[in-house]
């Protein structure tokens, strides 16, 4: 049976991918491929396809990985009835009380304007006394 899958191909640290037509018993590293329908590079999000190309691998039975599914549908590929599309998933969060949206809202208390005022009042001789003391 063919699968078409990715082939990890690019330097260390910068992988880009073909999409290979392979037996799908062999490994995508070491398999012999049928062929090369096109190429996907993740840093960028360019996927150039064969339209045509894989259009008749998909044909004649070749099974896609949900990730190649992905990149075939947003090339116009027609798929087959018989393609299995990979779920949306959703993600679960743990703890959610623990959220800072989730926390109670804690009201904030406003002086009044003759305590600030008072405050402030305070403070000014002080740095008035610093001011008259000579310096040695």
């Amino acid at each position: 049976m063919l699968a078409i899958r990715l082939q990890r191909v690019g330097r260390q640290g910068y992988a880009t991918y073909r999409l290979a037509v392979q037996e799908a018993s062999r490994h995508p590293s070491s398999g012999r491929v049928v062929a090369y329908v096109g190429s996907y590079n993740p840093h960028t999000k360019e996927a150039n396809v064969q339209v045509e190309l894989a259009q008749k691998y998909l044909d004649n039975g070749a099974q896609p990985t949900p990730r190649v599914v992905k990149l075939l549908e947003n090339a116009g590929v027609k798929l087959p009835k018989w393609v299995k599309k990979a779920d949306v998933k959703s993600k679960t969060i743990r703890n959610a009380e623990k959220l800072r949206r989730n926390q109670p809202k804690e009201e904030v208390v406003e002086a009044p304007v003759e305590e600030i005022a008072e405050e402030v009042a305070t403070e000014e001789p002080a740095a008035e006394e610093v001011a008259e003391t000579p310096a040695e």
